[in-house]
């Protein structure tokens, strides 16, 4: 690899700013990261300031150019991957009006009567609107709020100062593009949320005039569209400055988070399953077709991959279950909390969960913290705790919460292989919470899959940002890809715990039937 050109991979997501620098062929040299604040308000809300973004970035993209891993002119362009579904409001010269609202910000919901209203009614949609939707873009805002759909309506409604001055409304991706070439564009996948687009041609993705009309917002504040692997020219002077890059390095345009994972996986194939574990989740797959599936909240969208579409499951919030875990529950004088403030307290949960057996002890765990979005659509529903009794311990919680966010995962898979019309016999785990053997062993046995755990799964994104970076400026194809990914380990059931999980997976599912309404009544 002596004179294999290198990516600037960015890797934002809700937690913090990744910056990578990887080989095309997918090699990880080294990363520098430094977290962002979220900030969380009432009703729903969720916040970050895009400078504290930005601030990241350069920080952290100094500090990997100082290790000097290798000449700077090797590195042949900058590309981001990032948290999608948020918005951000800038005027003509770039500048954020406001705070971007987050992909978990559910404030917009009241204003989507605006756009969805009308009889006959389907789920809360007008009927000829919500087939309209599917048709030309596969799916429709989400009734949740949590979408730029959503998200820009409340900006008219609640903000209308930030409106009129809004020049244009852009996801996280497409503000961080801004700020590195000076151009207001949107991606193929960035975009999508919006619900505006044509996306029956997956290489050609473009705005729909009907659609435009009816979403409440003017044509001129939505940016231009671009593929993913689009070149946007060079970065910056001023960025380049701030970092000590070339001015001739290059940007490409990247993707959003599930669509960079995806590819960073290796998961390119037709019908290859991976399943990432972050803050939230999700379970996906590159498919020839677009095609959706509205009883389970199942779409395939546009993605990174020229000609294909993307399957995604998402499940709001899985990771992020355990970070609620650690930080919010677990303080008592013991092991945790002595190794708290480090990064391994993870290490020591896994731990403890790998010497509770398999079901927690009759302990269960829903995963539902900040509602959910699949299998089911329903953002009242919260998390809860099972079947707790004066037997049980912290160390059966631990291991019922991994547990819970499994049996979800494979709630999940029964629409994800309905869609495809096919079994998913193993699937390819990556994100944060695939570094964790125990988790990885959990979902093969409650899954009953083969679980493919990728060398360095944490780093998925960033190398799906630096394979996108490859294809757009022709240094590898897409066939290329799957062969630049190794597997560390592969996880296969344990015919023992099958009976167990089986059982406590129906009771699962049995759980939300039965406290759904409650759940309505008291966060509706």
């Amino acid at each position: 690899m002596s004179n294999e050109p290198c990516i600037l991979a960015v890797d934002l997501g809700t937690s913090g700013c990744k910056t990578a620098l990887v080989t095309t062929r997918g090699q990880v040299l080294g990363w520098e990261f430094d977290p962002v604040t979220t900030v969380h308000l009432p009703g729903g809300g969720a916040e970050q300031n895009p400078s504290d973004w930005w601030d990241t970035l350069v920080s952290t993209t100094r500090r990997i150019l100082a290790d000097n891993l290798v000449p700077r002119e090797r590195i042949a362009a900058v590309c981001c991957t990032t948290q999608g579904e948020g918005t951000v409001a800038v005027d003509a010269d770039g500048r954020a009006l406001m705070n971007a609202i987050l992909w978990m910000d559910s404030r917009g919901a009241k204003c989507l009567p605006e756009i969805m209203g009308g009889m006959p009614k389907v789920s809360g949609y007008n009927a000829l609107k919500l087939l309209r939707w599917i048709r030309l873009t596969g799916g429709a805002p989400s009734q949740t709020g949590k979408d730029p759909a959503a998200h820009m309506l409340l900006i008219k409604h609640d903000h209308p100062e930030v409106y009129r001055a809004t020049h244009k409304f852009l996801n996280v991706l497409d503000y961080m593009n801004l700020r590195l070439t000076g151009k207001f564009v949107g991606t193929f996948d960035s975009i999508i949320t919006s619900w505006v687009t044509d996306n029956r041609n997956p290489d050609a993705i473009h705005y729909s005039d009907a659609l435009l009309r009816g979403c409440g917002i003017e044509r001129e504040k939505f940016p231009d569209i671009v593929p993913c692997t689009q070149d946007l020219g060079p970065i910056t002077k001023e960025f380049a400055e701030a970092v000590g890059l070339p001015p001739t390095v290059k940007v490409v345009a990247g993707a959003i988070d599930n669509t960079a994972a995806a590819v960073g996986s290796g998961a390119v194939d037709d019908y290859a399953a991976h399943l990432y574990i972050g803050t939230s989740s999700w379970l996906a797959a590159h498919v020839p077709f677009k095609k959706t599936d509205i009883a389970a909240s199942l779409a395939s969208l546009p993605c990174a991959i020229p000609g294909r579409y993307l399957l995604t499951a998402l499940q709001a919030t899985a990771g992020g279950n355990l970070t609620f875990l650690r930080d919010k529950i677990l303080y008592h004088k013991d092991e945790l909390l002595q190794e708290a403030q480090t990064p391994d307290v993870y290490k020591i949960m896994d731990r403890i969960a790998d010497r509770v057996p398999a079901g927690s002890n009759g302990v269960m765990y829903t995963p539902w913290i900040f509602g959910e979005r699949a299998p089911v659509e329903d953002r009242t529903v919260r998390a809860g705790l099972f079947n707790l009794s004066l037997e049980n311990s912290r160390e059966d919680i631990i291991r019922a919460v991994m547990e819970g966010v499994a049996f979800n995962t494979r709630w999940l898979l029964v629409p994800f292989e309905r869609f495809t019309k096919r079994r998913t016999d193993s699937i390819t785990i990556v994100g944060g919470g695939a570094v964790s053997d125990v988790w990885c062993g959990i979902f093969a046995d409650v899954m009953d899959r083969s679980i493919l755990q990728t060398k360095d799964p944490i780093q998925a994104n960033a190398r799906g940002a630096a394979f996108i970076a490859a294809l757009g400026l022709g240094h590898i194809r897409a066939s290329d890809i799957p062969g630049c990914v190794e597997c560390k380990k592969t996880y296969t059931p344990t015919p023992e715990h099958r009976a167990v999980y089986d059982r406590l997976y129906s009771e699962f599912v049995a759980i939300y039937n039965k406290t759904k309404g409650i759940y309505r009544r008291l966060n509706g």
